[in-house]
């Protein structure tokens, strides 16, 4: 008997029949394009994947994926895609959110589905504002922030995503932008390589609500001096003539350093994403909220020792099966404690 290799998976089978309703320059429409062109690559059948998106602009995605999905109800789809997860952990599931669905009201589902390792991989989709409620600030809105839900300015201090997962543990933790094709490219092949949960914000443009939100990153004149593209193993070398770079202090904290006049490049630190702590990853974060230091992107943490959450509670039920036997339903429901109401 022989078998047919199927035909290798080209970015056009990823596409539906649906019309994309998004505003005209979102950024949206770059991702979309960008997981597309990736999925094919991934070695993995069609059918076997899912994206699953809560409430928001981005939580349309599902729509436009021409692969099993569920758009879910506001800031729960970590408890559906988890859920999925531990009873088909050999499907390929992709989270897609936004920074209102995933730090406001779904906050809580998101730090415990990365705190516990879910095999699935998260987009967080971050333009600082509520878009699809037109214009409120959003838990990425910028401290003073003017918008229709603030007219005086947000009294809020920013969430800072990426922190915000490294701080819950997360195993895979990366940054993006929506424009940057190539570097989103590479930052989602990654994601797909990580077994644990890999949470990824990309940087996007809501160009009708808070046009411009990522303007120190995006333009072409400022890019070099305001961002540090980070790869494991290589130095920390930011400028457009690369000759700047992050330091370690003997206190521990980290400084941006001149190259030149006897500061080398030896000096700098080395990034290592595969820190089994996550206080390294951690004070990277906040580099771009301390003047005169850039906005990191790449992936700041990949740490795949940890067993998946999905694996563990399979193992244990299956452990307690062949201890006890697999039960009955019937007997449980009807068996501790119970009253008659008369």
């Amino acid at each position: 008997m022989t078998t047919t290799a199927l035909p290798p998976l080209t970015r056009k089978d990823f596409q539906t029949d649906q019309e994309v309703r998004w505003c005209p320059g979102c950024g949206d429409y770059a991702i979309l394009a960008a997981v597309q062109s990736v999925f094919p690559e991934l070695g993995v059948a069609r059918e076997n994947f899912v994206v699953i998106s809560g409430i928001g602009c981005s939580s349309r995605f599902p729509y436009y994926m021409n692969t099993f999905g569920f758009h879910t109800i506001h800031g729960r789809a970590p408890a559906v895609a988890t859920g999925l997860k531990i009873a088909h952990p050999e499907l390929e599931v992709w989270m897609v959110t936004g920074d209102g669905d995933a730090l406001a009201i779904g906050g809580n589902h998101t730090i415990h589905m990365l705190r516990r390792n879910v095999g699935i991989k998260i987009l967080l989709f971050n333009n600082r504002i509520y878009g699809l409620t037109k214009g409120q600030y959003s838990p990425t809105s910028e401290f003073q922030k003017i918008t229709k839900s603030t007219p005086y300015g947000s009294p809020d201090r920013p969430f800072n995503p990426i922190s915000l997962a490294i701080g819950a543990e997360a195993t895979f933790v990366a940054r993006s932008v929506d424009i940057f094709q190539a570097h989103l490219k590479d930052t989602l092949r990654a994601a797909a390589a990580h077994k644990g949960s890999a949470f990824v914000e990309i940087l996007q443009n809501c160009n009708i609500f808070n046009d411009g939100a990522w303007t120190d990153v995006t333009e072409k004149e400022a890019r070099s001096e305001n961002v540090i593209q980070i790869e494991h193993a290589k130095p920390l070398v930011f400028g457009k003539a690369r000759d700047k770079g992050i330091r370690r202090k003997p206190d521990g904290d980290i400084e941006v350093v001149p190259l030149g006049n006897g500061i080398s490049e030896s000096d700098l630190i080395i990034h290592d994403a595969h820190h089994p702590r996550p206080s390294y990853a951690f004070l990277l974060s906040h580099m771009e909220d301390r003047p005169g230091f850039p906005t990191p992107i790449g992936v700041l943490r990949d740490w795949d020792d940890l067993p998946r959450y999905e694996d563990v509670v399979n193992d244990q039920v299956a452990g307690i099966i062949q201890q006890k036997g697999p039960g009955n339903l019937n007997k449980l429901l009807r068996g501790g404690d119970v009253w008659e109401v008369k």
